[in-house]
């Protein structure tokens, strides 16, 4: 959530993001009625604090008069003195609606765009920032993951339609391994570059969703649970992001301790509403699938260097299983609700012939940590400051899934298993097909 007084003292600032967001008329909207209902607010609170000022001198005179026996003096005073008490209490009425709607219209505001954040109006603007790796010539036509782990027993596609119907799915035998050999190697690869593993619950309240910017925009996306948690709504996660963030929640961390740097692995659930007909074939775009998230929380001062270090550690995962990919800067009409910038690392995908998201890497600034009060005090002293929050895949597991059987795959139908993650499949080196 951005900062009401900084909207309020610079509308310019805030409406130029928005059009380069190419925010919708919905959105401008709501800016304006912010900055209309913050000066009704401010005339509001005048007359309150002068209703206060004479209603406490007319109490002052009322005391003496009552001494002095004049109570016909008095009474009038009296009479006075409720009235305004009345209508302070319509006035402080009327400030808590205001304030109530205006924040409900400030959580609809996405965050300022960094000004390295390039114009666009969708993913087709946004800027390649670096490659990796070039694409394996295959000598025979490449098969799409789905076809690949059909024919070789690892994907169950109808498996999983029969228990839960489209948009899931079944791995097993080799296919669950390297699922799991793949979770297990990106935790362990999160440790060595000094995060800190948690392991976090996947239900969470509507707290901790609006904390990190999920609710209320989002809602229709998210799959909620019949009951509540904490005497909340609750959620199934759409990222390990949402609770992970939210441990630091309505705290005041010691510099010292800053940065706060977390691994995690969770399934996530994500419903989608507006993505029905894109990728319904295969592993690309689940209603459940598994991710390693990166978590971070910095001072602002060391937050832009912490942003790349972080995409820099989702980078050397693909380095490392030798699979090719492309780092973009997201556009201004690209940039996620919450993301004041965010580079997207797209892998390569031979059967599809195409490059594909497979982790988001954001700076959200102070943005998730106004929402959530995640706050530090300086070293120096002083009052507290709003934390930086950053994350970022590393990596998507299901899609790391699809590029390894796209990019590993043999003329045979075999797919030769990353050097890395050998060890975590017992030394298995081949997937083959299942007798």
């Amino acid at each position: 959530m951005l900062d009401r007084r900084f909207i309020t003292e610079q509308p310019d600032v805030v409406r130029a993001s928005l059009t380069k967001r190419n925010a919708d008329e919905g959105t401008l909207s709501a800016l304006e009625q912010i900055i209309e209902m913050d000066q009704h607010r401010k005339s509001v609170n005048t007359e309150t604090d002068e209703l206060r000022a004479t209603r406490n001198s007319l109490s002052r005179q009322i005391g003496p008069l009552m001494q002095q026996g004049k109570r016909d003096e008095a009474e009038p005073l009296k009479a006075q003195v409720k009235a305004q008490g009345d209508r302070l209490a319509a006035l402080e009425t009327q400030l808590k609606e205001l304030e109530e709607s205006q924040t409900a219209l400030l959580m609809t505001i996405p965050n300022l765009l960094d000004e390295r954040v390039p114009a666009g109006t969708s993913e087709d603007d946004n800027a390649v920032l670096r490659t990796w790796g070039e694409p394996k010539p295959l000598d025979f036509e490449a098969k799409d993951h789905h076809d690949i782990g059909t024919e070789l027993g690892i994907l169950d596609f109808p498996a999983a339609a029969k228990i839960s119907g489209a948009r899931f799915s079944v791995l097993t035998g080799a296919g669950a391994r390297l699922e799991r050999a793949l979770i297990n190697w990106f935790v362990d690869q999160g440790i060595d570059n000094g995060y800190r593993e948690v392991m976090v619950p996947y239900i969470v309240s509507r707290s901790a969703m609006t904390g990190t910017g999920q609710l209320p925009k989002f809602e229709d996306d998210a799959f909620k649970v019949n009951h509540d948690v904490a005497g909340e709504d609750a959620f199934l996660i759409s990222t390990a992001e949402i609770p992970v963030t939210n441990l630091h929640r309505d705290e005041i961390i010691s510099e010292d301790d800053l940065p706060i740097k977390y691994v995690c692995f969770t399934p996530c659930f994500r419903a989608e509403a507006g993505s029905y007909g894109k990728d319904t074939r295969g592993l690309i775009r689940q209603h459940q699938f598994h991710k390693v998230e990166m978590v971070k929380i910095v001072t602002p001062e060391s937050a832009t260097e912490e942003h790349e270090s972080l995409t820099r550690n989702a980078e050397e995962l693909l380095q490392a299983l030798g699979l090719p990919y492309r780092t973009m800067v997201l556009c201004g009409g690209d940039v996620g609700f919450t993301a004041r910038i965010c580079y997207d690392i797209e892998v390569w995908l031979p059967g599809q012939g195409a490059f594909r998201e497979i982790s988001s890497c954001s700076h959200f600034g102070d943005f998730q940590s106004r929402r959530a009060k995640i706050r530090y005090r300086r070293s120096e002293g002083g009052k507290p400051v709003l934390a930086h929050t950053i994350n970022g895949s590393g990596l998507a597991v299901g899609r790391t899934l699809v590029a390894i059987l796209e990019n590993y795959q043999q003329a045979d139908g075999s797919v030769i298993v990353p050097d890395v993650l050998r060890p975590y499949m017992g030394g298995l080196d081949r997937i083959t097909a299942v007798e």
